[in-house]
């Protein structure tokens, strides 16, 4: 069945080939390890999850590459400002190793959290320096680079179709842009982008290396293009990432992928839509955002969040609130439910013949350009299905499982489930309390915040029970 699939490059849905029959070479933007990940940008992951996933039930080879960004990504994407991890360094009194290693393992625990499959190869940028410097060493030597300032920038100038690789105007390349664009007098042209800094950028820098042009760090755009054609060579199938990094990362990482290649690099650009709050994107910067950990205190499974993403579609924008995460922690809980309940007998045979329609449909859901919510809708028409025994119900579920990933019978993982439980028995004693000070008006809406959540207390003379529906 052939995927259909939405190309940034193009703006329009195209059918998917591969440059290898059967083989998708997947390069993944990691994350800059300075913090933790916020569920907005762990909705770009999930949904890169469900892309592979995808592309594995339809009978792709997937050799998937992931970047973990720990030195070089300045606080605004067009290379100004403080190094995000040295910056991460100094809000905890740490060296950037340890806030990389740190914030590493927290991303990892994240993924485990929300079944997203950890990819094969994750390479830590400064795994690679000497892949950079020669990158950078070759765009100088042909031309496309220049040295100023003591860095070795990129010249946009060079190329008649730097805006058109992804096929947006000028204007409109800066809607991408994360926070302040600030003039660097070094540039010949406003959108030059840094390959190699130098000293006018790494005064505190406590990660730098030798190099050609004087000891520096790489830029944060050379990364990715570096890590790619190391481990998946010089034609990439599709490349993923966010919205907000379609200019200036990914258009610069075209630019001196195909400079240095000499021809085309990847054909396909799989870019996740915003997680907004109700004030606008969510981002680190201003502060608060929400990680998994929040969502776990109060009172949420992470794959229900991750059911929430489903819900939408990757190229849709998506407003969060607890509100209407209350409405899918509840759609979860029941679905766990029916799906736990099915209990096929010891004698049934499998419904070869309607699986294999319910799978179809499935399939098609996927192909037509990772339809997330009509897979869900496959899921729950398995379950309608009168014609279909339960064996046959379980087997089509643990299927479907594979690609939606939302442990449908093995629920949450233990400590997730420790967590939430501490949470429950936590309001609990909270509506206890209440009652003793006689605010029933608090009682009953504790009582009402945990039924929002599928959570039903019963007061029995044994104490307080619970159940989660």
């Amino acid at each position: 069945m052939a995927l259909k699939i939405y190309n940034t490059a193009t703006r329009q849905i195209e059918e998917f080939k591969t440059n290898q029959p059967g083989v998708v070479k997947m390069y993944t933007c990691g994350p800059t390890v300075y913090h933790f990940a916020h569920i907005g940008n762990l909705r770009t992951y999930i949904m890169e999850d469900i892309l592979e996933k995808s592309l594995t039930y339809l009978g792709y080879r997937v050799d998937r590459v992931m970047n973990i960004t720990d030195v070089g990504h300045l606080s605004s994407d067009a290379d100004t400002g403080e190094d995000k991890m040295l910056k991460g360094a100094k809000r905890e009194n740490k060296t950037v190793m340890q806030i990389a290693e740190f914030y590493t393992n927290a991303f990892k625990k994240d993924c485990e959290r929300l079944n997203i499959k950890w990819p094969e190869t994750v390479v830590p940028a400064t795994s690679c320096i000497d892949e950079y410097i020669n990158l950078v060493q070759t765009l100088l030597d042909k031309g496309y680079g220049y040295i100023a300032g003591g860095n070795v920038y990129f010249d946009v100038s060079k190329l008649d179709e730097y805006y058109s690789l992804t096929n947006h105007k000028a204007e409109d390349m800066n809607v991408g842009v994360r926070d302040s664009v600030e003039a660097d007098s070094n540039k010949k042209n406003q959108n030059d982008f840094v390959l190699w800094f130098t000293k006018s950028k790494f005064e505190d820098q406590e990660l730098k290396w030798d190099s050609p042009w004087g000891i520096g760090y790489p830029g944060w755009h050379i990364e990715c293009s570096g890590i790619s054609l190391k481990y998946l060579g010089e034609y990439l199938d599709i490349h993923c990432g966010g919205v907000d990094n379609i200019f200036p990362h990914h258009t610069n990482e075209v630019a001196q992928s195909e400079s240095y290649l000499g021809h085309k690099w990847c054909n396909y650009w799989f870019h996740t839509q915003h997680l907004n709050t109700e004030l606008g994107k969510m981002s680190k910067s201003d502060g608060e955002f929400t990680t998994v950990d929040k969502l776990i205190e109060h009172g949420y499974s992470p794959l229900a969040y991750r059911m929430y993403c489903l819900q939408s579609h990757y190229r849709n924008p998506l407003v969060f609130s607890y509100e209407r995460l209350d409405g899918a922690q509840s759609a979860y809980n029941k679905l766990v439910k029916k799906v736990q309940n099915l209990t096929a007998g010891a004698n049934e045979q499998l419904n070869d013949q309607q699986i294999k329609v319910h799978q179809e449909k499935f399939a098609n859901a996927l192909s037509n350009d990772i339809n997330t919510s009509l897979a869900l809708t496959c899921v729950y028409d398995v379950l309608k299905d009168d014609e279909l025994n339960s064996a046959s119900k379980i087997y089509l579920i643990k299927d479907f499982d594979s690609v939606l990933g939302l442990g449908l019978f093995a629920e949450t993982k233990k400590e997730n489930n420790d967590q939430l439980v501490e949470y429950i028995n936590q309001k609990i004693a909270e509506r206890l309390n209440a009652k003793k000070e006689k605010d029933y008006a608090l009682a009953d809406s504790i009582r009402n915040e945990l039924l929002e959540k599928g959570i039903v207390l019963k007061d029995t003379p044994n104490g307080t029970e619970f159940e989660i529906k």
